[in-house]
């Protein structure tokens, strides 16, 4: 079957979607919904009334995005706006770009088209149709689904009409009617609509109960798993905002999970309890944030008059009486001066949390110290008494934002394996003696000051990140005995200066540290010039404005196998007789001014057989022109290419040996063609290409690929054909062509075609024929 501008058959059926898009201004029909199953040419529909010519000039604004299985609301919207406005959006945050979205969809009659949709999310449906909130009169969707789900009341005219009646029913209260629509929403089934319409429950007033009916019938109708976590947030203060997080650690504390087995299956039960709330209205996401979310105070009035038969609010703490299985304790809002004593009562063994939040007026703490399985601590306190500053069992402490923190944090963590500070301008953080200390991470914090280790210190990781100020911290990373196997310093010219002022000595000395990441280092020219005698085995060179080129030196980096370059503006050109010798994975990232790649200086060294690089990733070096004149190392088993504007050159060829293994060639639009030999690759498994709009053949010769697994082609508006001998690559195991409208796919007659193959996909070509 050769698909064309015509598709017979269906003739009736565009007529009726054109008479929907352009006759009639309905609001009811602003979604029109294309349901089936696969095959049926749902997308070929829709892309007929998309292109024909009165679309053309009745809708101001068109997008087509095609949704699949992954339903990513950031994702599909920016696809929308790039449409609309033929312009790149590089904004990676959902509200500005749902806020571009808006204005512009607002002002001009639109037709969007949300292709293949599978995702039955309520949730993430609300979030995408707050775009179309504000649109002008006669703007229409489609969507094309396998989903039946997606159907409007035609298909179930009885339910219609109970729907109207209890919609009477919800006194034009908006939020009455989302909270039952959330029930309601997934269930045909006429008699469960039917016991809603009829309940008992609208009979009660609302100044009887204090309660709307229809938010007491949402709530009578959940599932009980869900009815005990619901109740239980009865304890968020209203207008307080919440993470996902936050409650599931809540419901975890309270035993409401006891369904799943291990931590694994416990996480996910509790996303699937936190979406099936939110999905019915009763949490609702922050209008302040997308990853917060807060109960409307109705719904917090139904929470607590139902968890009022079964707990009761406290104005203090001093009356609780927790279980003594108590793992999880936070308290928010707190405005007394003191804790009660039972928060320090050793008897609670098994506590291994503790968060304390907006406590403005807390002084002091009793003993926490005495908790033999206390993991993490968050506080945020002005002063601590002594006693309290002793975690002799404290395994993991994690202080994370808290910008008004002062003062210093704890000193006795004698048991303290992993230390994490980020986002404390105020805080002072003293590293001494934590002789279980593997893991050391600090970030954004004015000061660190070092009070001594022990020569057998267990310290294994490192990362400081934006510190204002050292006090000697890196003197502890100077011991020959303290074995550092990564070290990270970014942004802290205090402590590399002082780097610099010691010659680098503490790294010379090094015979340790495996992994070195320095970001933000005017002198780091001079630690390439260093004849390194340690175990760096990857090293990372993050946002240096002045370098130009890499030393000579880094040849002679003999463990050296992975280099990643980050940010380096006025870095054009890499020489592959500067790489270490060693060199098998190298990365290089926005390199805004890198030209060359793997160029040899000396044209009578046979640099390829000194390079033994394995894994090669360049993205975002928007003016490198080319990688290699002559030839890929022929050791080369991973390229990837991804958003490098002006790329016109991979190779010249590619060796007959070649253990390339997969190619990723994604929006480098200047490719025209592959090198010569990447046909016949004996070890090449996957071919991706996306995006490569002045692609316009393969090599000649055909391919003799005898392993490939894996062609994707997608966006190559110029592409001619398919390689010549596709159809006999037996290996082939998925193949996906889209959106290459001048290729014209054929497979010849044959029972031995393709006979591995497990999924095709082919859309938006010239035409396929068989």
């Amino acid at each position: 079957m050769e698909i064309e501008s015509h598709m017979h058959g269906r003739d009736k059926d565009k007529q009726t979607m054109l008479d929907l898009l352009l006759k009639s201004d309905n609001e009811a029909n602003f979604v029109i919904p294309i349901v089936g199953i696969g095959g049926i040419s749902k997308t070929t529909l829709a892309q007929l009334v998309y292109n024909d010519a009165s679309i053309q000039n009745h809708f101001n604004l068109k997008a087509w995005v095609c949704v699949s299985d992954d339903f990513d609301v950031m994702r599909i919207t920016k696809e929308i706006l790039q449409s609309v406005t033929f312009k790149p959006c590089d904004d990676n945050d959902l509200n500005r770009v749902q806020e571009k979205s808006k204005k512009v969809l607002s002002e001009k009659k639109f037709l969007i088209v949300l292709d293949d949709v599978w995702n039955e999310n309520y949730h993430v449906w609300t979030i995408l149709q707050s775009l179309f909130l504000t649109r002008t009169r006669g703007s229409k969707i489609i969507v094309t689904t396998r989903n039946h789900g997606a159907r409007d009341f035609g298909r179930h005219p009885s339910l219609k009409e109970v729907a109207e009646k209890i919609v009477t029913k919800c006194n034009g209260l908006p939020l009455a009617a989302k909270t039952l629509g959330g029930l309601l929403r997934t269930n045909v089934d006429l008699d469960a609509w039917e016991d809603i319409l009829q309940s008992e429950i609208w009979k009660l007033s609302e100044h009887q109960s204090g309660i709307i009916p229809a938010l007491q019938l949402s709530y009578h109708h959940l599932p009980p798993h869900l009815k005990q976590c619901f109740a239980y947030c009865s304890i968020l203060p209203k207008d307080y905002e919440f993470s996902e997080e936050e409650i599931i650690l809540l419901w975890r504390a309270q035993g409401l999970q006891q369904e799943a087995q291990d931590k694994q299956c416990i996480d996910d039960l509790g996303r699937k309890y936190f979406k099936d709330l939110v999905s019915r209205s009763l949490l609702q996401m922050s209008i302040r944030d997308n990853f917060r979310y807060v109960m409307h105070d109705l719904i917090n009035d139904l929470a607590q008059s139902i968890a009022g038969e079964v707990c009761f609010k406290m104005e203090g703490v001093d009356g609780l009486q927790p279980s003594k299985n108590l793992k999880e304790l936070s308290i928010t809002f707190y405005c007394g001066a003191m804790l009660a004593n039972w928060v320090g009562d050793s008897s609670f063994n098994d506590l291994q949390s503790l968060c304390l939040e907006d406590c403005p007026k807390l002084l002091s703490l009793p003993s926490i110290g005495k908790f033999p399985l206390l993991k993490e601590g968050n506080w945020n306190l002005s002063e601590v008494d002594e006693e309290a500053r002793k975690f002799p069992k404290l395994r993991e402490l994690l202080i994370r934002k808290y910008p008004l923190l002062s003062g210093s944090m704890p000193e006795h963590l004698p048991s303290l394996e992993k230390l994490s500070v980020s986002d404390c301008e105020k805080l002072i953080i003293p590293i001494q003696n934590f002789p279980m200390l593997s893991e050391l991470k600090i970030e954004r914090c004015k000061k660190v000051v070092y009070k001594g280790f022990a020569e057998d210190s267990s310290l294994k990781r490192v990362l400081f990140s934006g510190i204002s100020k050292f006090s000697c911290a890196i003197e502890c990373l100077m011991l020959k005995s303290i074995k550092v196997e990564s070290l990270e310093i970014d942004d802290c010219c205090e402590e590399l200066c002082f780097f610099r002022e010691n010659n680098w000595g503490w790294l010379t000395q090094s015979m340790s540290i495996g992994v070195l990441s320095i970001g933000k280092c005017p002198q780091v020219e001079e630690l390439m010039q260093l004849k390194i005698p340690c175990n760096i085995e990857q090293m990372k060179i993050k946002k240096f404005g002045r370098l130009e080129k890499l030393s000579t030196t880094l040849h002679f980096f003999s463990s050296l196998t992975m280099v990643e370059l980050y940010d380096c503006p006025k870095l054009i050109s890499l020489e592959r007789s500067n790489l270490p010798w060693n060199l098998k994975v190298l990365s290089i990232y926005f390199c805004e001014n890198l030209q060359f790649l793997l160029l040899d200086e000396d044209q009578n060294v046979n640099s390829n057989n000194a390079c033994v690089l394995q894994e090669l990733e360049i993205y975002s070096c928007e003016s490198l022109k080319r990688i290699n004149k002559n030839s890929l190392p022929s050791t080369l088993k991973q390229l990837k290419l991804k958003w490098c504007s002006k790329l016109e050159s991979i190779a010249r060829e590619v060796q007959d040996n070649s253990c390339l293994e997969s190619i990723d060639i994604i929006s480098c639009h200047m490719i025209k063609d592959l090198p010569q030999g990447s046909n016949q690759l004996k070890h090449l498994q996957s071919v991706n290409i996306w995006s490569c709009s002045n692609l316009i053949c393969f090599p000649d010769n055909g391919l003799l690929l005898t392993n490939l697994k894996v062609l994707l082609l997608a966006n190559c508006e110029l592409l001619q054909g398919l390689p010549e001998g596709v159809h006999n690559l037996n290996s082939l195991e998925e193949l996906v062509i889209k959106y290459c409208r001048n290729v014209t796919i054929s497979f010849p007659e044959g029972v031995n075609i393709l006979t591995n193959l497990r999924s095709l996909n082919i859309e938006g070509s010239k035409s396929v024929s068989r």
